[in-house]
């Protein structure tokens, strides 16, 4: 690998870990919030949470482009108050990022607060905890299989992106320049040795990330079973 390819690599790491923290914080509420909602038009929030899945990325990072860009309503805004938009920056990136990978954090956090049920947490209640409490001492110790879920499939996802991110943040190295364009750009050049070791290092890391992911899984289903 070049400096180069380490750089990307360094980048790719940063904008994974910024992006799932994001996701994480602002997730995990909406998660909850879906799981727990009874109103009619939450259908239409989960619609918009998974419109991510079935979006072309190309679509999503155009219209991000857009809106971060100086005549956009998010980097024109910036602009208004003497700040820069956020177009080929690596905020626009964690914040594309954030958009396109919110339903792998959104669904199994989701799923795990449906299976918990409202049983547990009437009980808490009976016994005087507060609605905060309930969520952190019950909920979300009960939760942990879809936490390890969560963080690892948008860890993952971001790690993964291409469309999204040549889209919002271009190929600018040290600042938006990751994994995959890196790869895109070995593969353009016919330099397919060095587009194999960044490919295959990124397979070989995604299959051990499921593999630990479901394994711990499984213990944790043995274990409670």
């Amino acid at each position: 690998m070049s400096d180069a390819d380490w750089l990307a690599l360094a980048t790719t790491l940063r904008l994974s870990a910024v992006t799932t923290l994001v996701l994480l914080v602002l997730g995990t509420p909406l998660a909850w919030w879906l799981a727990c909602s009874k109103r009619r038009w939450s259908v239409a929030v989960e619609a918009v949470v998974a419109l991510p899945l079935v979006l072309p990325p190309t679509v999503l990072g155009f219209y991000m482009l857009v809106a971060l860009g100086p005549n956009g309503p998010i980097g024109g805004t910036l602009e208004s108050l003497g700040l820069h938009h956020l177009a080929f920056t690596f905020s626009g990136l964690v914040l594309a990022s954030t958009l396109y990978s919110l339903p792998f954090m959104v669904q199994p956090l989701k799923d795990a607060f449906a299976a918990v049920g409202g049983r547990m947490t009437e009980v808490a209640a009976t016994l005087r905890a507060n609605p905060w409490d309930r969520f952190f001492s019950v909920v979300v110790p009960l939760s942990r299989r879809g936490f390890l879920t969560a963080i690892t499939l948008s860890f993952a996802h971001t790690v993964g992106e291409f469309g999204v991110v040549l889209m919002v943040g271009g190929n600018i190295p040290g600042e938006t320049r990751v994994l995959s364009i890196a790869i895109y750009d070995h593969a353009e050049a016919m330099d397919y040795a060095s587009a194999h070791v960044l490919a295959g290092g990124l397979l070989a890391a995604s299959f051990l990330l499921l593999v630990t992911v479901y394994f711990l899984n499984r213990r944790y289903h043995v274990v409670h079973a």
